[in-house]
């Protein structure tokens, strides 16, 4: 079915971009540490939260398109979203 591997490749596409910005979170935290260190006071720590914000937010709207896939295909499939327990949570 055409629909199944645009579902899946959705997915896939899905978690490999969460991945990218969990590791650019922790790589943005091991830049801050090394420039603050090396700057001191003179480090532009709100510029720093403001990115992390960002990407905070970007993961918070990769989590709900996550849902939202997942909804749709219980729905194509016959169930109900949030009738559908798992076990491995």
């Amino acid at each position: 079915m055409p629909t199944e591997s645009a579902e899946k490749e959705a997915r896939k596409a899905l978690n490999r971009l969460r991945r990218a910005l969990e590791k650019g979170a922790r790589d943005l935290n091991a830049l801050e540490g090394a420039i603050r260190h090396a700057e001191g006071e003179d480090f532009p720590a709100a510029e720093y939260e403001a990115v992390r914000q960002q990407v905070s937010g970007i993961l918070d709207f990769l989590e709900e398109e996550g849902r939202r896939l997942e909804a749709k295909v219980l729905e194509q499939g016959g169930l109900e979203p949030g009738r559908v327990r798992r076990s491995s949570r």
